[in-house]
């Protein structure tokens, strides 16, 4: 993967974001704020965000403010509070950094994306969208997955990123 494609991908940690055990709307907020702000501003930034029984994935263009949501169940119902957390930290940093941007920020929901066959997949898809987020040379995630289709991942796609993700551990952590 070119060193450059990495460069515009930011991840958030969802352990600070996250519906259950990191505090309220504000206290999750400031705390994506300061993410948004510790790097440049030409970066988008995926976020795994458990509902409290759910993964879905949010993508954030900050200087757009423009938010992309992928379901692995295909919803098309954006959980209000997130949508609150997100919308309040971009103008945090909106104020942070002097600009007026939009009145509201632009949600756009991903109806395309592979959706999960059964009801236990959930983090194993997120992890499987980031991935092909990342390894798109031209970050088309939008245009690839903004139409409602029936596609889903086959079980080696979803084993490949199982095996990546411990391999990973294993590496680091054993």
């Amino acid at each position: 993967m070119p060193s450059s494609l990495k460069l515009l991908c930011r991840f958030v940690d969802p352990a600070v974001i996250g519906a259950l055990g990191c505090g309220d709307i504000s206290q999750r907020s400031r705390a994506l704020a300061t993410r948004f702000s510790s790097t440049h501003p030409d970066k988008i930034f995926l976020i795994p965000y458990n509902s409290g029984n759910h993964w879905m994935l949010t993508i954030v263009n900050v200087d757009k403010e423009t938010i992309y949501f992928m379901d692995p169940l295909n919803r098309i119902i954006i959980d209000e509070e997130w949508k609150q957390v997100v919308n309040t930290a971009i103008k945090v940093l909106n104020v942070k950094r002097n600009r007026k941007g939009r009145k509201t920020p632009q949600w756009i929901i991903l109806m395309g994306t592979p959706k999960q066959p059964t009801n236990t997949e959930c983090g194993y898809f997120v992890m499987r969208y980031m991935k092909e987020i990342i390894e798109d040379k031209n970050l088309e995630f939008a245009s690839k997955w903004s139409k409602t289709n029936d596609c889903t991942y086959t079980q080696n796609q979803i084993d490949e990123v199982r095996r990546e993700w411990a391999d990973y551990v294993m590496t680091n952590y054993v």
